[in-house]
């Protein structure tokens, strides 16, 4: 599944179009690289998003086409946030 779609999915980022912009600039990271919208996420890769001064990691632990509002929680687990 492609990054923009499952940080929409997992309910991190609210509007698909949001999460695309944040990875055309630079502010999304996978595994310490930072990568375009299109990156086909997998279970086990750390997430590093900025969000203006503060970042979040995270690791995904699933990738799912449709999940409900109380099953988003459950694709990630937070690592650290600063």
């Amino acid at each position: 599944m492609r990054l923009d779609k499952w940080l929409k999915v997992s309910r991190l980022i609210k509007r698909r179009t949001v999460a695309n912009e944040a990875c055309d600039n630079g502010r999304v990271s996978v595994n310490g690289r930072i990568v375009k919208a299109g990156y086909e996420v997998k279970a086990g890769d750390v997430l590093e998003l900025k969000f203006g001064e503060r970042t979040v990691r995270i690791e995904v632990l699933e990738v799912a086409d449709n999940v409900g509002k109380a099953g988003a929680a459950a694709l990630y687990r937070e690592l650290d946030r600063e």
